[in-house]
């Protein structure tokens, strides 16, 4: 069964106690918790020990797994706490971007190679997962350049995190797009998007079932690979919104994705 999660970036500044409550209310069976100093911090990867015994406490109390966590930057200063916090606290997959890489630069593209098998050793090291995703405006930034990453860095510990708007921002059919690179799929951002960017929109319309991507026809792409990977809604931008709209964002989207995975036969 398809595990769907969310990530505490759309609770913002909220602790990150109220933030993985209102995941579990909406009903998501786990959590992605965001280390994204300036947009959710809600894991300190600096003074990430203090904090630690209370993250697992929750998890335990709230029955709320940790399936991931956001860090963003792929520098190997926050990576390395990210792995060892990971190792812990017990959250599988580290996820990041390729920020720092510029998109139409063989010589940043090669770089990024270059530092994702280095990272990917000390990943494997901890016994997490580092994985990427494309992003809009970077190295990788499509479906040809996911594909010269994932021919690029072979390690185990190395997988795409797959995130429908980014590719449908760079002119793509999501779905279609998954297809080539489900093999090293290993985490999944999910959100709507309405129109081509370069930003995904406004919280409200990132909301799972507003927008213009084929989100029923993406699960079905996963379904039909037989994923079991986690699945987490990622909504940016709303880290100054009350908080019963935060709150109506991820419940609309659970119940959309999954009704979306029930018709699909993934839940």
């Amino acid at each position: 069964m398809i595990k769907l999660g969310a990530n505490t970036v759309l609770f913002g500044e909220r602790d990150v106690r109220t933030a993985m409550e209102h995941i579990k209310w909406a009903g998501y069976d786990a959590a992605e918790i965001s280390a994204l100093a300036g947009m959710a911090n809600h894991l300190p990867l600096d003074d990430w020990k203090n904090h630690a015994s209370e993250i697992k406490a929750l998890v335990e109390e709230l029955e709320l797994p940790l399936n991931a966590m956001e860090v963003g930057a792929s520098v190997e200063d926050r990576l390395l706490p990210a792995f060892e916090a990971g190792a812990e606290i017990g959250i599988p997959v580290v996820n990041i971007g390729p920020q720092g890489y510029d998109q139409d630069n063989a010589d940043d593209m090669a770089r990024l190679v270059d530092h994702l098998n280095a990272m990917a050793a000390k990943a494997e090291e901890f016994g997490v997962t580092l994985c990427m995703k494309a992003h809009v405006g970077r190295a990788v930034h499509s479906t040809p350049t996911t594909l010269q990453v994932m021919e690029g860095v072979s390690s185990p510990a190395f997988g795409i995190d797959m995130d429908p708007s980014h590719i449908h921002r760079a002119g793509e059919v999501p779905k279609e797009a998954l297809k080539q690179v489900i093999s090293r799929v290993r985490h999944v951002h999910i959100r709507d998007c309405v129109g081509p960017g370069p930003s995904p929109g406004p919280p409200e319309l990132q909301a799972c079932g507003r927008g213009e991507i084929d989100l029923m026809g993406y699960c079905q792409v996963l379904v039909d690979a037989g994923y079991d990977g986690p699945v987490d809604l990622e909504i940016i931008g709303a880290k100054d919104y009350e908080l019963n709209r935060q709150a109506i964002i991820a419940a609309e989207s659970y119940g959309y994705l999954n009704a979306c995975f029930k018709a699909c036969g993934g839940r």
